[in-house]
C-alpha cells in the first residue's frame, strides 16, 4: 500500500466515524432522550424512560415500609382503578425512580401503566402537567410483579423539589389479591376509576384514601445530598398522631433541620432522611401471617434499611412495643440483645447507628409499674453507651419534669404514648446533627 493510498483509507474511515456520530447525535436530539420503542400505545405521554443525563448521587427521598395486606382487597385488589399516592420528599434531584411492592399479594400483580409527577401544590390530586412522566420497567411500560416481590422503575429525568409532594400513580386492569399497603400514612392519597394514570387535572380522583399502596420508596439523583439516613422505628417514628398532610413526623422535621443547617453554612452532613417506621413494630416479634405482617425490626432490617441507596446512618427508635405487647413481663436483656444485633448488622455494612431512648407512657392503658422498670433498665443501658454509636435522648426531651414516668402534657397527643405535633417538633429539635458525622464502630 502506498503512503498516498494509506492516507486516503484513513480519511475515509474518519469521515465514516464523523457521519455515524452525527447520526447518533441527531437521533438522540430528535428523541429528547426518550425510548421510543417503550411506548406501546397512542395515549399522550411525557418524559423519558432512558437513563438520565444528570449527574450526582442516588439517595432516598421518601420511603414507607410495606406493613401488610389491605383488608377488603383479598379478592379483587384494586382492579380497574388508578391509585395516586402522594409522597413528600426530604431532598430534591434531577432524576427519579420508584420501588413498587407486591410483598403481601397472593398472586402476580400486573401493572400496565405507571407515572410520576410533581404535585400542583394545591392539596389535591392535580399534577404540574409539564412534570408528568410515564414510568418504564426495563424499558417496558408494563410490569408484572410476582407475589412477594417488588419492581424498581427505570430512572426518568424529572426535577424533584425538596420538601415537596410527588405523585406516584399505578393502574392494574385485573384482580391481583391483597394490596400491599402502609396503613398510617398521615397523608391523603387518591383513587380514580379506569386508567387515569397520566391525568394531570386530578378531576377523576374523587375517592380519598389514608393509605399508601404499592409504592415503598422514591429515590432521586442529584447534588443536594451525599447520603441517606434511614430511621427504623414504630408508631412514634411513623407519626400516627401527627397532623394529616402537614408532614410533621419527627423524621420529616429532622430532614428540614439538616437542609437548613447545610444551607446556612454549618458543617453538617448533607443527608436525606427516609422514614421506615411501622406502627406497632417490635424489635423481636413478628406480626401474624405468612409473610408476616408488621415484620420485626430484626426481620426487616435488610429490606427496609440496607436496600436504600448510599445509606450512611441508621437511627433506631424501637423497643416500646416489645415492653407493651409482651403478654408476660418483657425481658430487658432480650430487648437489648436484639438492638445490639441490629447494630452489628449495620456495622457489618459500615453504617453508623444512632439510637433513641424509650419515651415514657404512664397513663396509657398498657402501663404498669413493672413495665416502667423495664423501660428504665433499657434506657440505662442505652445511655451508658453500651448499645449504639451515639444516643439521642428522647425520653429526657419529652418527659414531664414533675413525673418522668409520663409525657409532658403539651408533648402528649392525648393517649399518653404518642407525641403531639409539638412533641414531634421537640424530638427533631433535640437531635444533635453532629452525631450523624463519621462511620460506625467496628465493635461495641
Amino acid at each position: 500500500m502506498t503512503k498516498r493510498h494509506g492516507y486516503a483509507v484513513l480519511s475515509a474511515l474518519l469521515a465514516l466515524v464523523v457521519a455515524v456520530s452525527a447520526a447518533i447525535y441527531l437521533t438522540v436530539a430528535a428523541d429528547h432522550g426518550s425510548s421510543r420503542g417503550a411506548f406501546t400505545d397512542d395515549r399522550p405521554h411525557h418524559g423519558s424512560a432512558a437513563a438520565p443525563a444528570s449527574t450526582g448521587t442516588w439517595v432516598g427521598a421518601w420511603s414507607a415500609s410495606p406493613a401488610g395486606g389491605e383488608p377488603g382487597t383479598e379478592a379483587q385488589g384494586l382492579a380497574g382503578r388508578s391509585v395516586r399516592n402522594v409522597v413528600h420528599t426530604s431532598t430534591g434531584g434531577t432524576s427519579a425512580r420508584i420501588t413498587l411492592s407486591n410483598l403481601y399479594g397472593q398472586a402476580p400483580l400486573p401493572l400496565t401503566h405507571a407515572s410520576i409527577a410533581v404535585s400542583a401544590g394545591d392539596g389535591t390530586a392535580a399534577a404540574d402537567p409539564d412534570s408528568m412522566r410515564r414510568l418504564t420497567f426495563g424499558g417496558a411500560t408494563s410490569v408484572v410483579i410476582p407475589a412477594g416481590g417488588e419492581a424498581v422503575s427505570d430512572a426518568v429525568r424529572l426535577t424533584v423539589p425538596h420538601d415537596g409532594d410527588v405523585l406516584v400513580t399505578t393502574y392494574s386492569p385485573t384482580p391481583s389479591g391483597p394490596v400491599t399497603y402502609h396503613p398510617h400514612a398521615q397523608q391523603t392519597s387518591y383513587v380514580a376509576d379506569g386508567d387515569r394514570t397520566e391525568d394531570a387535572t386530578g378531576a377523576p380522583y374523587t375517592e380519598q384514601t389514608p393509605y399508601w399502596r404499592y409504592v415503598t420508596s422514591l429515590d432521586v439523583l442529584g447534588n443536594e445530598a451525599d447520603g441517606t439516613v434511614v430511621v427504623l422505628g414504630d408508631s412514634i417514628t411513623d407519626g400516627i398522631t401527627s397532623t394529616t398532610g402537614a408532614n410533621h413526623r419527627w423524621p420529616d422535621l429532622l430532614a428540614g433541620r439538616l437542609r437548613d443547617a447545610a444551607a446556612g453554612g454549618r458543617q453538617v452532613p448533607r443527608y436525606s432522611v427516609v422514614n421506615e417506621g411501622i406502627s406497632g413494630n417490635q424489635v423481636l416479634a413478628d406480626g401474624l401471617g405468612r409473610p408476616a405482617e408488621n415484620q420485626s425490626g430484626l426481620g426487616r432490617f435488610g429490606r427496609d434499611v440496607l436496600s436504600h441507596p448510599n445509606v450512611k446512618v441508621v437511627v433506631i427508635d424501637l423497643g416500646v412495643n416489645d415492653i407493651l405487647r409482651n403478654p408476660r413481663l418483657a425481658d430487658p436483656g432480650r430487648i437489648l440483645a436484639g438492638l445490639r444485633t441490629l447494630v452489628r448488622e449495620a456495622h457489618g455494612r459500615g453504617l453508623k447507628v444512632v439510637g433513641a431512648t424509650l419515651t415514657p407512657f404512664r397513663g396509657h392503658r398498657g402501663y404498669t409499674p413493672a413495665r416502667e422498670t423495664v423501660r428504665r433498665q433499657v434506657n440505662a443501658q442505652i445511655r451508658s453507651g453500651g448499645v449504639y454509636d451515639a444516643v439521642v435522648d428522647f425520653d429526657k426531651a419529652l418527659r414531664d419534669p414533675y413525673d418522668p414516668r409520663r409525657l409532658r402534657p403539651d408533648y402528649d397527643s392525648g393517649d399518653h404514648l404518642h407525641p403531639s405535633d409539638l412533641g414531634f417538633g421537640r424530638m427533631a429539635e433535640v437531635f444533635d446533627l453532629s452525631v450523624l458525622k463519621g462511620a460506625g464502630q467496628a465493635e461495641l
